[in-house]
Formats: C-alpha cells, structure tokens, sequence
C-alpha cells in the first residue's frame, strides 16, 4: 500500500491516488468471500458450502471485489496520508481506477484544511462593561430566597384579593354549551398571575369563602382555540377556600436558616455572588468582543465542508441533550413538525462561527507557538474524567492525547490574546 500521486483540483481541493497490493487485495476478497459464503446458495452444493471459483463463475470474477475495496480502503487510505502533510477537513470521496494482476489503484477526493491569515490580534480594542450591584439586585435574590422558604397558609374573615391563592371550581359555557377543557375542580388559581384570560381572576377578587357565583368574560381575538376566539363565555364558579403565600421574616433567623451566623453575614455573601457573577459576565462579553474582532481580521477560503461538518456535530450534541431528557430528534420533530433540514439552518450560523473561531486561535498557536505540556494534558484528563463520570484511562480510549494538547492551546490562544487586548473597563 504506497502514496502513487497529490494533486491539488482547486483551492483546498486535493486529490491522491493510492495503490494496494495484489497479496492484500486477494486477502481481503478471501475475507469477504468467507463471510459471504454462508448466504449463497448454488445447485449442486450445500448452502455455504460453494467454491470461491464456482461463484465467480456464475456471479463474475469481481462478484466479491466491492466489499473487498470497502475491506481494504480505511487502512490503505490511512497509510497513503502518512506520505502527505495535509490536513483533511472532510469526508474523502473514494474512486476505483484499476484492478488487474497488480492489484488496485484508488484514488481519493477531500478538502484540506485552508490557509489562514490575521490581519491583527494584538492589541484589540474591547470595553469591559462591569455593572454595579445594587440594592434591588440584592432584594431581588432576597425575595427569591425568602420565596423559596415560604409557606402557605389559609385566610380566614376576608374576601379575596390581589395576590391570594383561590381554591375554585369552574365550568365554562359558549352559546350555553359547555366546552371542552373550561372545567376544573378545586383549582389553585394565584390572583394576580395572568394564568387565565383577561377578567377572570379580577372579578374572583371581593368574594369569600363558600360562595357560589358567575363571571362574565370574552375570549381574546387570537384564542389558541378557534371555536373560542373572541367568543363570550359564564363561568360558574364555586370558591372553596382562600389562601395566600406567608413569607418569613427577613432577620438573623432566617439568615441562620440560610446557613449563615446573621443576617448581615447574609446580605454580604449575597453580594459577593453578585459581583461575581457580574464580573464573569463582564469578562464573557470581553471574550466575545475579542472573538468578533478575530473573526473579522480572518482571511480565508473556508470549504463549506468545514461548516457542513461543524453543523452536523451541533445536531448530535442537540440530539444527545435531547436522549438527556427522555427525547431523541426523531421524536422531537415529530412532535414540533420541524424538520431536520429546519434543525440544520438554526445551527449553521453558529456553526459557521466556531469554525471561523477555530481557524483563528489555531493561527494564534501557531504564530506564537503555543503548545501544551504533557503534565497539562494528564490534567485534562483529569478533568474531564471526573466531568463524565470516567476514570482517565477511559477517557484516554476515546480521546488521543493530540487533541487534548491541541484544544488545550486554542484555550492558550484565548488568553494570549485577551492579555494582550486593550482592555477599557466601565
């Protein structure tokens, strides 16, 4: 097996022709003939038991030849790339050119990875928008904790009113038909939340506990149902019981129940959560400022195929979220009436930038070279061993330490390039 030619088509267009040897070839035709054998059936003899000779015969003498290119073509093709410095970026397309007593030839198709040029990556003008905390920041996550260790208490001696929870049955009626999904008994219905079509939950508000009674609404012009859509509806109501939402004090008790030794220790961490999550937001949006600027100093002839590639692995990462969850994409478009070509349009602009990402910071490692230890990729394996719930060895089967080294310099790359970034913080 031996590189016989490299021929580049066009831009980021190769094409090698490769030869395999007779001894290998026949090799493999046995290979496949043994495997085949089983399935055939010739007069004369027992099922499987058929002569090579005799089916070649009857069938021809390349009756095997397919499977046998097929057997032989992912080792010979990788043997042939060994004798080339290029870099494949797609799927080669395989083509037989002879087959005689000196064995195969082939050739193979496929796109390289392209020549990239940056016009600039040092010094990039970026501004670091870090937003202050402020108090109803704080009151925010406050009121969500408190929300969080609330509890829910019945009211009694009052009518309803904004924001209590009503527990209600109710039947609704058309044309004085009832319709299909306007019943309900002993429903939890918050006052107040917009659950229900404008009307409703305002006229429950005034009436106690025990009554019985109708409100008058209209559906909205673009009601999700049609037979309903702007159509005026009664619902008779029975109101069982009133409750509302009871939150705790806000004090050292709480703050105690919070896991902290007082309520100002409280209100401090709070804060600090706050701060942090603004930086790292300030520093995301500093990385995306920088990416954009990259992509934009980016000259290159990029093979769609790179985008198509890049497309199809947002589709399995998709797919595998959705098995995440009990889905599979089958069913998710079945359910959605999307279609998997639809799929494919929302994840290519995406797509399109994590290539155009790639090629940049690969410049960047190449330009400043950049590398990677082997004591950093044993840390990464580490680390994505205990992300997945491996041990490093099984990460290792799946994941060959170049591309650790590889993906742990891009990581560099972004770093180099943000340490050398002009950096205006507001």
């Amino acid at each position: 097996m031996a590189l016989k030619s490299t021929n580049k088509i066009e831009t980021n267009l190769y094409e090698i022709e490769f030869d395999v040897d007779k001894a290998t070839f026949d090799a493999a035709v046995e290979k496949v003939y043994r495997k085949e054998v089983k399935k055939i059936s010739i007069p004369g003899f027992r099922k499987g038991k058929a002569p090579r000779s005799i089916i070649e015969k009857m069938y021809g003498k390349g009756v095997f030849y397919e499977d046998a290119i097929n057997e032989i073509i992912p080792n010979a093709y990788e043997e042939a790339m060994k004798d080339t410095e290029l870099k494949v970026v797609s799927r080669p397309e395989f083509d037989v050119v002879t087959i005689d007593d000196n064995g195969v030839v082939l050739k193979a198709k496929f796109y390289v990875k392209p020549d990239v040029t940056l016009k600039a990556y040092k010094g990039i003008e970026v501004t670091k928008e870090l937003k202050a905390v402020t108090e109803d920041d704080i009151n925010e996550v406050i009121n969500s904790d408190l929300s969080r260790q609330s509890k829910t208490v019945d009211v009694e001696g009052r009518a309803v009113e904004n924001g209590d929870i009503a527990v209600i049955d109710y039947e609704g009626f058309a044309d004085g038909v009832a319709f299909e999904g306007g019943k309900a008994e002993k429903h939890n219905l918050t006052i107040g939340s917009g659950n229900f079509i404008p009307g409703f939950e305002e006229q429950i508000i005034g009436h106690n506990a025990g009554e019985e009674f109708d409100i008058n609404v209209k559906f909205p012009e673009e009601y999700h149902s049609a037979d309903l859509a702007g159509k005026d509806a009664i619902f008779k109501i029975v109101l069982h019981s009133i409750k509302k939402t009871e939150l705790p004090a806000l004090d050292d008790e709480f703050a105690k129940d919070m896991g902290f030794d007082n309520l100002d220790a409280y209100k401090n961490d709070v804060k600090a959560k706050i701060e942090s999550k603004n930086e790292k937001a300030a520093d995301n949006s500093v990385e995306e400022q920088i990416i954009n600027a990259l992509i934009e100093n980016l000259e290159a002839e990029i093979p769609n195929a790179m985008f198509e590639s890049e497309t199809e692995n947002f589709v399995r990462d998709y797919d595998s979220r959705l098995r995440m969850q009990g889905l599979d994409l089958n069913t998710f478009l079945k359910y959605t009436g999307q279609t998997l070509d639809g799929i494919r349009e929302q994840f290519k602009p995406m797509a399109e930038r994590q290539v155009k990402t790639r090629l940049a910071l690969e410049k960047i490692v190449e330009l400043e070279g950049i590398a990677a230890t082997d004591e950093e990729a044993e840390a990464e394996y580490e680390n994505l061993a205990k992300a997945y719930g491996m041990t490093a060895d099984d990460v290792k089967s799946y994941v060959e330490i170049d591309a650790i080294k590889t993906d742990l310099c891009v990581k560099k790359a972004v770093d180099f390039v943000k340490e050398n970034a002009s950096i205006t913080t507001k």
